[in-house]
């Protein structure tokens, strides 16, 4: 086999395993040895992009429709009678290259990343790996059915969002119920799935090796550079640096509406503003104006922003049907990003698209590395790509920059995101620290009253400052609304670290602006070739999550809010 007798990928999103499968037995029998072992990598490299790519495609295809029974069987076809297959026989073509005691240039930690994978694989677990992605579908159709009736107007619950920011808190308040009303209605529905997922865990875990799926997740997650001990030193220092500050902001908002208390639905309205800041109009000029800040963030990130707008990988309106959230993801093989988002005409869409255009170019910048397995980026920094593309991007967004903002929304807007990164790392302790409770005690986070219970206790110790008396059951239902929690356990505590280090990237930005950005690209085409800690070097920052570095971010924040508070 040669690169060039690999099919398309177009061709190979048709092919049934057994037409793929020679492929991986061609590869599995060459001899492997300093001579070949380039060309052998770079073949397999080129068979994994493909595999992975047809998996992102068919996904993606889900998300674009939830309602969408073709799409939907298609993925479960693969999920059944290719991905599983495909994974085994990868895992032996690992398996064949550790076995060889070849260390290639440049290969030093896909190799180390092996060594962990392989010693988690199990076969018996890909049915069980395949049943998880079904149970996600499942909840994605769930959540993407959700919608609310406004006046007669039916509106998804993303879309609802919108009347969050405005002014008259009536409206406001019965956005919020209704929302929350609608997601408490699928709550039984939600529960099911999630014992289905408890179980297929603990099973998986067990299947490994391992007594704890937390012990399991954390060596699936290749995480080297820390420890769940750290992980509860890091939600330690929020409550002591952060949790105070976010007090401050959550006081100063209630004072600013003069209320007796602040409620859940006057979380996110600027108490300064008459009326919610419209920034655009449709899709079109979030694109067009989200060009021109690329522009000037830096000329090469422009050029990557048109390619994604020529070749149509922007996915950014809401719609009723459409699968939740916001996602960036790579076509390996097409080298290629895609960018999935709802955008429903709020301030949020920009910060959105901003931050999964930073995982875009990521992805673009990632490319310069040959192999698929070098590519393979930690999530702790694949976030700080991202978090800082908010940051970097700041100076732009004013109308006078080529951005969204008159001036006089322009320090409101900036006055919300550095507000929201404070808000930010308490609410991710919940999340992270539900998350241990959970899969520290596995059967019972089967009983959802429990986890109901653990979920408010923590909301209580990082939240203090919204008032929701009354509101018991909404609280407690708050893990349900956090999709990480189902689809990708452990996954979140990344967004805190990344955010950490995004903040600090942003103070050298602040000193000079050119060079950070400068690093910042740098470390992303480093990918997946280098350490966690040496990634977050090479872009500038300290790898860290302590008091130390959080008091550093936090002073910086408020500072910077302070003089924007005075311009509003």
């Amino acid at each position: 086999m040669t690169l060039t007798t690999l099919p398309t990928i177009t061709e190979f999103m048709d092919l049934s395993w057994d037409r793929i499968e020679p492929f991986f037995v061609e590869l599995a029998g060459r001899p492997l040895d300093a001579g070949s072992v380039q060309g052998w990598l770079a073949d397999w490299s080129r068979l994994s992009e493909l595999v992975d790519e047809t998996y992102s495609r068919l996904y993606f295809a889900t998300t674009q429709d939830t309602t969408d029974d073709a799409a939907e069987a298609r993925f479960h076809a693969f999920l059944e009678g290719v991905f599983p297959k495909a994974q085994a026989s990868d895992q032996a073509l690992k398996q064949k290259l550790l076995a060889s005691g070849l260390e290639p240039d440049g290969f030093e930690i896909p190799l180390r990343n092996m060594r962990a994978e392989a010693a988690l694989f199990r076969e018996a677990n890909l049915p069980l790996q395949t049943a998880q992605s079904k149970v996600t579908s499942q909840l994605n159709r769930i959540f993407g059915a959700q919608t609310v009736d406004w006046d007669g107007s039916e509106m998804t619950v993303l879309q609802s969002e919108v009347l969050l920011l405005d002014p008259d808190r009536a409206v406001r308040e019965r956005a919020w119920r209704l929302a929350s009303d609608r997601q408490l209605a699928d709550r039984d529905a939600v529960n099911a799935l999630w014992v289905q997922y408890m179980d297929l865990r603990k099973q998986i875990a067990r299947n490994a090796g391992f007594d704890s799926f937390r012990d399991y997740r954390w060596q699936q997650l290749l995480r080297f550079s820390y420890t769940p001990d750290d992980c509860t030193t890091f939600h330690n220092a929020i409550e002591e640096v952060v949790v105070p500050a976010a007090r401050r902001i959550y006081e100063r908002k209630r004072a600013l509406l003069g209320v007796e208390t602040l409620r859940p639905w006057d979380v996110e309205v600027d108490p300064t503003a008459s009326a919610p800041i419209v920034p655009y109009k449709d899709v079109a000029e979030l694109e067009d104006k989200g060009q021109a800040i690329f522009d000037r963030v830096d000329p090469a990130l422009g050029a990557y922003f048109a390619t994604m707008r020529r070749d149509g990988l922007l996915d950014l309106d809401n719609r009723k049907g459409k699968g939740p959230g916001a996602y960036s993801t790579s076509f390996e093989a097409s080298k290629r990003p895609i960018i999935f988002m709802n955008a429903v005409g709020s301030r949020a869409d920009i910060r959105t698209l901003l931050h999964e255009a930073g995982h875009a170019f990521h992805a673009f910048e990632a490319w310069t590395q040959p192999l698929y397995h070098q590519r393979v980026v930690p999530m702790e920094f694949a976030e700080v790509a991202s978090m800082s593309m908010e940051l970097l991007a700041a100076p732009y967004l004013p109308a006078s920059e080529g951005g969204f903002f008159a001036p006089e929304d322009a320090a409101r807007d900036r006055i919300a995101h550095l507000e929201k990164i404070v808000k930010f790392w308490p609410y991710m302790a919940v999340v992270d620290a539900y998350q241990h409770w959970v899969y520290e005690n596995i059967d019972a986070a089967r009983d959802p009253e429990q986890c109901d219970a653990t979920w408010s206790a923590l909301w209580d110790r990082f939240m203090p400052g919204i008032d929701y008396s009354g509101l018991e059951a909404d609280k407690a239902n708050g893990w349900h609304r956090k999709r990480h929690i189902h689809r990708s356990p452990f996954y979140y505590v990344e967004y805190g670290m990344a955010q950490l280090g995004a903040v600090l990237v942003w103070k050298n930005a602040l000193r000079d602006q050119a060079e950070a950005v400068r690093q910042y690209r740098h470390a992303l085409s480093l990918a997946g070739t280098v350490d966690l800690p040496d990634l977050y070097r090479a872009a500038g920052v300290r790898f860290a999550f302590d008091a130390a570095g959080l008091r550093e971010a936090v002073d910086l924040l408020e500072g910077t809010l302070k003089d924007l508070y005075a311009q509003v």
